[in-house]
């Protein structure tokens, strides 16, 4: 089992810092009856894109956003934004089942997910700030260059994700992989338990899916 480390120092700063996480092995395919399991999200969903803003969760996460320097108008929370997209019509989009699995799970709980390759991870993981000028290379490979106040999730490679809305090229799941790690985010004025349930729940729809 891989273990994650949050820095002591980033635990100073932010000490409502909390993550969950799972690991599991399964086969990666195509989903099915995911546009079913949106159309039942949808209906559930008792915000507007007006209001939704005002969710607690929501904004327990836009405030995190504003304190670590990252205005959640122009870069929203992961989960904000696969809500937002659900309520603008749109489906999600059919990555394989285990994203899929992850973004309804966000969806339904709010709460972001990030999916890693086990076997893509060297050592154990630590959740700290970044070194300013550390490079980043996101999922759709984009080189980044990160500030000081960047905090990310890191093995003995290099990073792994921006907590918490941004995951790495290097370590996503693609056709192959066959082990995973689930990685829920928790901050400040969210309950330690939805955090969990939400990575729950990702199994919960591996089954389904």
């Amino acid at each position: 089992m891989v273990r994650i480390e949050i820095d002591s120092y980033l635990k100073e700063v932010f000490p409502d810092i909390y993550i969950s996480t799972r690991e599991i092995e399964t086969v990666i395919r195509q989903s099915k009856d995911l546009d079913k399991q949106v159309s039942k999200l949808r209906s559930s969903i008792t915000h507007s894109l007006e209001d939704l803003k005002d969710n607690p969760i929501i904004r327990a996460f836009r405030d995190f956003y504003w304190k670590i320097g990252i205005d959640p108008t122009k870069i929203r929370p992961a989960s904000e934004a696969l809500v937002r997209r659900i309520l603008s019509g749109s489906s999600l989009p059919s990555i394989n089942n285990v994203v899929d699995a992850g973004n309804l799970a966000s969806t339904e709980t709010l709460i972001p997910i990030g999916l890693y390759d086990l076997d893509k991870i060297v050592g154990g993981l630590v959740l700290r700030f970044a070194k300013d000028g550390e490079e980043f290379i996101d999922i759709t490979g984009r080189v980044k260059k990160l500030e000081s106040n960047t905090i990310v999730l890191s093995d003995e490679i290099g990073i792994v994700h921006i907590f918490p809305h941004r995951d790495s090229l290097r370590t996503m799941i693609d056709w192959g992989t066959r082990r995973i790690l689930i990685v829920g985010c928790g901050v400040k004025n969210v309950p330690k338990e939805l955090v969990d349930y939400a990575v729950d729940r990702v199994l919960h729809y591996l089954e389904i899916l």
